[in-house]
């Protein structure tokens, strides 16, 4: 557990999620978010964190299934709210820090209200410029650190988000894009 509070924080503070403290009434509003991201049955077990005011991550509820989920981030551009699995913790981890994602662990997160607007080809990239190919994306379901299960997917830098395809190809981080409706 430990390990994925430290991983939650460092997503944090990749600009993943943005949260100002709240008072115990918001807290209910946070996680009702949070869960959101993913199907109940996930989501009711899953641990939920979100950011204070100061930048440190707590804990809004201890997890009971592997899986944790953060709320939207009320500064980014579209809804955002997300939950994965400890593989999934351990691929985000290795993105913030610039570090290779390791090695045969493949990780699945849910986005099923949606995803911030995002750079197709550019994992850093934090707002649309000439050429850094920025998308909209709807609800989705991401399999990330599975490079060999990609291949034939699109991997165009200006996809058709509707249909599955790769994000951020060419990089370690390229991940799968499937949306849901």
């Amino acid at each position: 557990m430990k390990r994925l509070l430290t991983v939650a924080a460092l997503c944090a503070a990749g600009s993943l999620i943005a949260m100002q403290g709240a008072a115990a009434d918001d807290d209910a509003a946070l996680i009702k978010s949070a869960e959101s991201a993913a199907p109940a049955a996930v989501a009711s077990g899953a641990a939920i964190y979100a950011m204070d005011a100061k930048g440190a991550m707590r804990t809004l509820r201890e997890g009971k299934n592997g899986f944790w989920c953060m709320p939207d981030n009320p500064a980014s551009p579209g809804p955002d709210p997300m939950c994965g699995d400890a593989n999934a913790m351990e691929w985000a981890m290795a993105w913030l820090q610039k570090k290779d994602p390791p090695k045969g662990k493949v990780g699945f997160m849910y986005m099923l209200s949606g995803g911030t607007d995002g750079s197709n080809t550019d994992p850093y990239a934090t707002a649309p410029t000439e050429g850094n190919n920025w998308i909209e994306t709807g609800p989705h379901v991401m399999i990330v650190n599975a490079m060999d299960v990609m291949a034939g997917y699109p991997s165009d830098p200006k996809p058709d988000t509707a249909k599955p395809y790769v994000m951020w190809p060419g990089t370690p981080y390229a991940h799968l894009m499937i949306p849901v409706k």
